[in-house]
């Protein structure tokens, strides 16, 4: 969540002076019901400084002020499976956004876009890049190469050919790499100091895209046992 709230402070071009919160977890440890005593989380309140509260408990009039917004979503729904990637998604959302910000809202009786070029006057500076990107945990992306792998730590791992071209990013644990595309895990290996990395599906894959596209898959297993099995590489 704190860097979905980053990234929409670069987006807007500064900070607000006061952010309305729910009492949600990733935001509070603990609250009581006085409406007086409010405990953030270190991480969350490390932050927000001095610029943000949470929103009082069993206050619907405050509290709607928060979860109205979440019903702009809704404009979303009719993109459900209409897109390839995330760079589609981004996409999307932008122009579902610029259409929301050019409308005259009743609220307001004005043009959100309108309102935050005058808002904009009151809003506190960014802090420096390094505080931003401390925030960002931006994680290494991977590129897919068209030889349907991954190059990790001086070592080459296969990926499905569906994402040749490309960008994944990997999550490490002790003897094992996952590699996902987006929230999607799409490929696991052990860890190994052996250059080539294959899953046989990929192996297959790959030799049905290309080079054995014209062989059946028992060609193509038999292609692997007599050629690629005593290649150093490793075939899982």
């Amino acid at each position: 969540m704190i860097r979905c709230i980053n990234n929409a402070f670069q987006y807007s071009g500064g900070i607000p002076k006061e952010i309305l919160f729910d009492n949600m977890s990733t935001v509070v440890d603990q609250h009581n019901t006085h409406l007086n005593h409010v405990k953030f989380n270190s991480k969350f309140e490390q932050f927000t400084k001095d610029y943000a509260i949470a929103c009082k408990p069993y206050r619907p009039q405050t509290k709607g002020k928060v979860e109205a917004l979440s019903k702009l979503t809704n404009r979303l729904d009719v993109y459900n499976y209409e897109f390839e990637d995330v760079d589609d998604l981004i996409k999307i959302v932008r122009e579902v956004n610029a259409g929301l910000n050019n409308e005259i809202s009743q609220s307001i009786n004005d043009k959100p876009i309108n309102r935050l070029l005058k808002e904009k006057e009151y809003l506190s500076p960014l802090p420096s890049d390094q505080i931003i990107d401390s925030y960002s945990n931006r994680p290494r992306m991977y590129n897919v190469s068209k030889e349907s792998m991954i190059t990790f730590k001086g070592n080459k791992y296969s990926v499905p050919t569906y994402y040749i071209g490309k960008q994944v990013r990997i999550e490490e644990s002790t003897d094992e790499i996952q590699v996902y595309y987006n929230t999607d895990l799409i490929s696991r290996h052990l860890k190994s100091d052996t250059f080539l990395n294959y899953k046989k599906d990929h192996v297959i894959e790959i030799l049905k895209s290309d080079a054995l596209k014209h062989k059946d898959d028992d060609e193509i297993e038999l292609f692997i046992k007599n050629n690629l099995m005593a290649m150093d590489m490793i075939i899982s």
